[in-house]
């Protein structure tokens, strides 16, 4: 039997207040009623998602829709507060209306009841709403925080980046897809690229007043190259952002050598003009001392060498470690070498005395020391596998003057000359920005569609650069220019 009009509409607006009772009120239902619907929704969904994702997803967003309803109804239940100390108020200056002994009271009354409503109202909110400020302060490090160019090319993972000290000022990485390249760092086209090596390409740096950059590697060599390059005409200020959106995701495509797009007509070099021998192991990390008349490498064989440029001869061998090394660092204006290693340790190497060549060995860490680096003063910074970072005084290598503890292990960091802001690249892929006082200034931005897709294993700082300050590189293959707004981001400290 048909129902009557008003019988169906009746029930139809029925439905209509139990679906929106459901939906607003859902803290009311029993977990059970709530995990059914969940299933409901995931069943009745047309998405790739895994089935786990999804109801994690699901819950996680359950969970803030119930914060937001908690603050909700205590938003309300203040308003009605409001509205009944109101009426109280106005009954009560009725009442004594015309009374100026009546009037203080009540003025004093008011300001207490009000003062401790305010203060109420201030307590709630600010306890309800912590997680919610945090996301609109990352909102804020965005701005501060810009990718602005990506390069891409390399057919491995990079392991190290440098920008050159002279001009022509290019950017160069090193990869484990045995190669080096020279980038131009505004328009991301690749300039220039080396052949030599036979292994992994574990570092690179560029010498301080000659266009040569020297390469470590898996060969179990370092390679000094000389390199010319013409930069490409600009393109206009429009074109220098990539945009987002078009970014391509490679989180989850081991196999996408043969998708990224390769500088596949850019010049190369194959041979090296001074080849640097005599470890018996991976060579990981190269530096030139200060002058450029000298280099220093570091080796899995758990000795770093000290050579002469020209001669390409054996100055020093430096032993003493443990472990094998993880990286070196000159200073950039006195003869000092600090070398890491898996031993927990990092040792600063003195060579500015001739006829003494000291030694101190640093331990604060637990883990891999994976780098440690110099200050243009007097400090050294170090970051480890243990996921802490360490400043330290050369005059007082008896403790760190400031420990940064993060959640991931951190690989080769950077310290900014002019500011002293510490750049660090961390396993879990995220780039975080910390005062040499251990203060946080920022996370650069990362998501599907921008940052970083695995690994971050370097950065390093430009600042004299106009386009890009700070360049990271990772396991994705790719390199990303950076500007960080630094007046911007101290100014938020």
């Amino acid at each position: 039997m048909p129902e009557s009009g008003s019988s169906a509409a009746a029930r139809q607006a029925k439905q209509k207040r139990k679906s929106h009772s459901l939906s607003i009120r859902r803290t009311n239902s029993t977990e059970q009623d709530r995990s059914g619907l969940q299933r409901d929704m995931l069943e009745g969904q047309d998405s790739k998602l895994p089935l786990a994702l999804r109801s994690n997803l699901l819950d996680l967003f359950g969970q803030i829709e119930r914060e937001f309803e908690n603050l909700y109804l205590e938003n309300l239940e203040l308003r009605r507060e409001i509205d009944t100390l109101n009426d109280r108020l106005a009954a009560e200056g009725q009442t004594f209306e015309g009374a100026d002994l009546a009037k203080g009271a009540l003025k004093t009354k008011a300001s207490h009841s009000t003062s401790q409503l305010s203060q109420k109202l201030k307590t709630t909110y600010k306890a309800s709403t912590s997680k919610i400020v945090s996301s609109f302060k990352a909102t804020t490090t965005r701005a501060v925080c810009q990718l602005v160019k990506e390069y891409a090319g390399h057919r491995d993972g990079i392991w190290d980046l440098g920008v050159t000290r002279t001009q022509p000022v290019v950017l160069g990485t090193a990869s484990a897809d045995h190669t080096a390249m020279l980038w131009s760092i505004e328009t991301g086209k690749c300039l220039l690229k080396y052949l030599g090596h036979q292994g992994s390409v574990n570092s690179i740096k560029f010498h301080p007043t000659e266009q040569m950059a020297l390469t470590a590697s898996g060969d179990q060599t370092a390679h000094i190259w000389r390199y010319m390059v013409q930069l490409p005409t600009p393109q206009p200020v429009a074109d220098i952002s990539t945009p987002c959106e078009d970014d391509v995701d490679f989180s989850d495509k081991d196999d996408a050598d043969g998708e990224v797009e390769g500088p596949i007509d850019c010049p190369s070099i194959r041979v090296a003009t001074t080849t640097l021998r005599s470890h018996q192991g991976v060579v990981i990390a190269a530096d030139w001392l200060v002058g450029g008349k000298q280099a220093v490498t570091a080796s899995w064989d758990r000795a770093a060498n000290l050579y002469d440029v020209e001669t390409s001869e054996l100055v020093h061998s430096l032993t003493g470690h443990d472990q094998e090394l993880t990286h070196c660092c000159t200073h950039p204006n006195q003869r000092l070498v600090v070398t890491s290693s898996r031993d927990t340790t990092f040792r600063l190497w003195d060579f500015r005395d001739p006829s003494i060549h000291s030694v101190n060995v640093f331990q604060g860490h637990t883990d891999t020391v994976t780098s440690a680096v110099f200050t243009v003063g007097d400090n050294v910074v170090s970051g480890s596998d243990d996921r802490t970072v360490k400043v330290w005084d050369l005059k007082n290598m008896r403790s760190p003057i400031a420990t940064i503890r993060t959640d991931s292990a951190v690989n080769r960091i950077s310290v900014s000359v002019n500011q002293k802001i510490i750049a660090l690249p961390h396993d879990n892929r995220q780039v975080r920005l910390f005062d040499m006082s251990g203060v946080r200034l920022a996370r650069l931005p990362r998501s599907n569609r921008q940052g970083h897709r695995r690994m971050v294993c370097c950065s390093a700082w430009c600042e004299d650069n106009t386009t890009c300050n700070l360049f990271t590189c990772g396991f994705d293959r790719q390199a990303i220019g950076w500007n960080i707004n630094i007046p911007a981001l101290l100014q938020e400290k």
